[in-house]
C-alpha cells in the first residue's frame, strides 16, 4: 500500500490529510494508498526523507514550512522549476531516488481569478513559499516587487530572481498583493507586522493571503471590505495539492472534492 504525507514543523495544524484523502478517495485510490502527517525538526529531516524514500513503503510526500529549501537540497534529482526557485513542496521516491518538484509554483497560478500580465505584483516574504511565487509570476511576464520585514534576506532574494525589492511599498500600487508570510497563523495581527494598514487596499486588486485559518485572516476581510478580491490559503492548498497528487498518481483528482474537504 504506497504511503503519502506531509512533512513539515509543527504540522499538526495542516488540512492536507483530509484534502488528500479526500482526492484518493473520489479517484477510487483510498483503499490502495494512504496519506498522513509526519512532524519533523530540522535537524532530523535528511534522515527522515532519507529512511522514508530507501524504505519503498512511501511513493512521496508533500513539504511545507520550514523544509522547503532543504528538500530540495537534498534530492538526487530535481524538476527545472524546482530548481530555478530553490525550494520544494513535493517528493516523490522512485527507483531508490529522491526527485524534487515545486507545485507552489503553478498552485498559485491556479489559483488567481486572472493572471495580472504586464502589471506589477508585491510578494511579502523570503521562504520557500515566497521563492515559487516570485518564481512563477516572473516568469509569466508580471513585474514582481518583493519585500521582506529582514531587509537584507528580501534584497538577497531580489537580486537572485531579478526582480525588485521595496522597503516601503505602497499597496495601491499593485494589481496583486500575495503574502506568503506566516503572519496571521498565530491569530497575531498581520498590520502589525506586514506594510499594510487596514485601509491599503484598493477596488480591483487580487490579494492572496497563503495563511489559512477558519475564518478569513483579518488582511482578506480588509482587502474584500476595500472591494479587492480575495483568494485564501485553503485556495492554494488544493490547487497545489491537485498537482502533486497528479505527479504520484498519474491522475486528475477532483477540485471540488478537495475544496469540500479542507472547508469542512
Amino acid at each position: 500500500m504506497p504511503g503519502l504525507a506531509v512533512i513539515g514543523h509543527p504540522v499538526a495544524h495542516s488540512r492536507s490529510p483530509d484534502m488528500q484523502t479526500a482526492a484518493l478517495s473520489d479517484l477510487g485510490l483510498a483503499g490502495e494508498w494512504t496519506y498522513g502527517a509526519i512532524d519533523v525538526s530540522p535537524e532530523d529531516f535528511e534522515a527522515t526523507i532519507a529512511e522514508l524514500s530507501a524504505a519503498g513503503e512511501y511513493a512521496g510526500v508533500n513539504i511545507t514550512v520550514p523544509h522547503k529549501e532543504a528538500a530540495v537540497a537534498m534530492a538526487d534529482e530535481a524538476t527545472e522549476s524546482a530548481r530555478a526557485i530553490g525550494a520544494a513542496n513535493t517528493l516523490t521516491f522512485r527507483d531508490g531516488l529522491i526527485v524534487a518538484d515545486n507545485t507552489d509554483a503553478g498552485g498559485l497560478l491556479r489559483s488567481l481569478p486572472y493572471l495580472p500580465d504586464g502589471e506589477r505584483a508585491l510578494v511579502l516574504g523570503a521562504g520557500g513559499a515566497a521563492r515559487a511565487a516570485i518564481w512563477a509570476l516572473a516568469d509569466a511576464g508580471v513585474k514582481v516587487d518583493v519585500w521582506n520585514r529582514t531587509r537584507s534576506k528580501g534584497e538577497e532574494l531580489a537580486a537572485h530572481f531579478k526582480v525588485g525589492f521595496m522597503e516601503h511599498p505602497n499597496p495601491a500600487d499593485y494589481a496583486l498583493i500575495v503574502n506568503t508570510t506566516a503572519v496571521g497563523l498565530g491569530g497575531e495581527d498581520a498590520f502589525a507586522h506586514l506594510p499594510l494598514t487596514a485601509d491599503s487596499f484598493v477596488p480591483g486588486q487580487v490579494v492572496l493571503d497563503m495563511v489559512y485559518t477558519e475564518e478569513p485572516s483579518a488582511l482578506l476581510a480588509a482587502a474584500a471590505a476595500a472591494g479587492a478580491t480575495t483568494v485564501d490559503g485553503l485556495e492554494m492548498l488544493v490547487q497545489q495539492g491537485a498537482l502533486s497528487m497528479r505527479i504520484w498518481t498519474g491522475e486528475e483528482p477532483s477540485i471540488e472534492a478537495m475544496r469540500t474537504a479542507v472547508r469542512r
